[in-house]
């Protein structure tokens, strides 16, 4: 199976209740080991499981695949980061750090500003 490089590439999503892991696979340019893997990291990926432990995931699943798949091979983040972007929490702490960042790199390029106008 040829991985799609971006989502714009991946078959749109047949109008069907349920799709199999095979299924989403295909649909999400993803293989069936790495579906099973998220399971585990994002609490929100909750497939529901029949017969045998089957899998049988809805829609929503195959958007919330396609938005971590996004996340991860598209722009950059890790495991944990996307995690944290699927779930809507961004830590204070990042915010603040980031914020002094630019703070510092804005003080730094007036800095150069001044210097090229003399």
């Amino acid at each position: 199976m040829l991985e799609a490089s971006s989502n714009d590439e991946l078959p749109p999503i047949p109008g069907k209740r349920y799709f199999t892991i095979g299924e989403v696979s295909s649909l999400c340019g993803v293989k069936p080991h790495v579906l099973r893997y998220w399971e585990q990291e994002f609490p929100q990926l909750k497939p529901v499981k029949r017969r045998g432990n089957r899998r049988y995931y809805q829609r929503q699943d195959v958007l919330m695949i396609r938005q971590i798949r996004s996340l991860l091979y598209e722009q950059g983040f890790t495991i944990g980061g996307a995690r944290q972007k699927m779930s809507g929490e961004e830590a204070k702490e990042d915010v603040t750090q980031s914020q002094q960042i630019v703070h510092q790199v804005r003080l730094e390029l007036e800095e150069v500003l001044h210097l090229l106008k003399r």
